[in-house]
């Protein structure tokens, strides 16, 4: 949109600044809706937005060749619908963020971040039932690359801002909203930039709410329960390097690069980490154990088994099972260029998480798993995060949610994985993992993240707008 093109100081082109407030709308009822903010054309947008912008393809695949754009202009020309003045800004060209500001009625309240990602994972056309980027709502579902990682967040968010204006309603406090580019990759052109270059856009944001938790999980027959995320492990994508002698393939080579890379590889691979339960974790697995009535258990006693314990919890284990440690899985391994040569150095990555508090430990590890012939670096890293779960904050978070599921059971846990919430930290934000979905019971959301025929179901994404609408309100 040629009104809204980036610039070096960070504003819109026609000279606004990111601070944008609804204007002169009338303050509505923040606390009950009671002007109806959530109203049927909120209902349909929400649709609209998650098929229109999973049409849009920003596939991401860590080269740097995705271009966010045109879905930048697409969120940023739907909120200045809305009477918002949001700003477009680049680190690269292409790689476009989108920051605005509700003004609260509570000035001297923190302010609240919502940030949801515009770049998506690849998505070979060729494997799914439905083409990823055609957007298809078909028998009631949305189907494509971003309906659950993560376009119908950002189409929710869009709904309900637009809901607002028409309603008049206004929130207690600021709320920041943020569409980042990169998310799926090093979030250096995406929430790094704004964080490192436009800090100013976040001012008075203490907390956040983004990506992955409020979701149905179903475990038995007739138990729902909603994961809220309160904590990410951190992440250590590692770049390994053996190092050894070149020469003949014919001849002995007791320092053979390969064969020293191949055995540190086995070595991480194989490793059995060891048990370290954070506090997001223990509450999770507490709270897990009650709600499948096992008795509480003593998970400071010298012989608790976690593993047990997680065979008792059948599918919620899922919820928990990747977090009670640290983890590294190798990726990928480049070695050699000719068969009969023996090269001086090869290569590897791993994937590698780490618990919060536990970065020490990790590269500790590392370093004896590795041994003495080869060498690593963190191709890229970033912190590990925890959220308190007996804050007002996750109280309302909860809340929300069981005002419109009240057969839920709400849970903590803590992601296996990273979001944009590391970088927002850096400016002190507290993230929470929020994107609320009633799901079916035959809906595995957590094999769609990634994966193939990604689809959100309609009436998900409504609930999700009422959930939303209401915690947004209240916070």
């Amino acid at each position: 949109m040629a009104d809204m093109q980036p610039s070096d100081d960070g504003t819109t082109g026609d000279g606004t600044t990111g601070d944008a407030t609804t204007g002169d709308a009338t303050t509505g009822d923040a606390t009950t809706g009671t002007n109806g903010s959530i109203d049927a054309l909120a209902l349909d947008e929400v649709v609209t937005f998650t098929s229109e912008l999973i049409r849009i393809d920003t596939t991401n695949r860590g080269g740097g060749d995705c271009l966010e754009r045109p879905a930048a202009e697409y969120v940023a020309q739907r909120l200045a619908e809305a009477g918002l003045q949001p700003v477009l800004l680049e680190r690269t060209a292409g790689r476009t963020n989108v920051v605005a500001r509700i003004e609260g009625t509570d000035p001297g309240a923190d302010a609240l971040l919502v940030h949801g990602h515009l770049d998506v994972v690849p998505a070979e056309p060729a494997d799914w039932s439905m083409h990823p980027f055609s957007g298809e709502v078909h028998d009631g579902v949305v189907w494509g690359r971003g309906a659950i990682d993560m376009k119908n967040m950002d189409a929710m968010v869009l709904a309900v801002v637009r809901a607002w204006a028409r309603a008049g309603v206004r929130p207690r406090r600021d709320i920041v909203i943020a569409f980042t580019a990169d998310e799926e990759a090093s979030a250096v052109d995406g929430s790094g930039f704004l964080t490192a270059d436009h800090p100013h856009l976040f001012e008075g944001c203490t907390e956040g709410i983004s990506e992955s938790g409020a979701y149905t999980f179903h475990t038995r027959p007739g138990m729902e329960i909603y994961p809220i995320a309160a904590g990410e492990r951190g992440t250590g994508w590692l770049r390994l390097t053996g190092l050894g002698t070149a020469g003949h393939g014919s001849k002995v080579n007791r320092d053979n690069a390969v064969s020293r890379l191949a055995a540190a590889v086995a070595r991480i691979g194989e490793h059995e980490w060891p048990v370290r339960l954070t506090s997001t974790v223990r509450a999770s697995i507490m709270e897990l154990a009650a709600l499948h009535d096992i008795d509480a258990p003593d998970l400071d006693a010298p012989d608790f088994d976690v593993d047990a314990l997680l065979n008792k919890l059948g599918p919620a284990a899922a919820l928990v099972e990747a977090t009670v440690r640290g983890s590294a899985n190798p990726t990928m391994f480049n070695a050699g260029y000719k068969i009969n040569v023996i090269p001086g150095r090869a290569t590897a990555h791993v994937d590698g998480r780490f618990l919060p508090g536990g970065e020490d430990e990790f590269r500790e590890t590392l370093d004896a798993l590795t041994g003495p012939h080869v060498d690593w670096e963190f191709h890229h890293r970033e912190v590990a995060l925890e959220a308190p779960t007996d804050s007002p904050t996750y109280a309302k978070l909860r809340a929300a949610v069981e005002r419109f599921a009240p057969e839920g059971h709400v849970v903590p846990y803590c992601m296996s994985g990273g979001t944009d919430a590391k970088q927002f930290s850096r400016l002190g934000i507290i993230g929470y993992g929020f994107s609320p979905l009633k799901l079916p019971v035959d809906f595995d959301y957590q094999a769609l993240f990634h994966g193939v025929d990604e689809r959100v179901p309609v009436e998900a994404l409504h609930f999700g707008v009422r959930v939303l609408d209401h915690y947004l309100k209240t916070a």
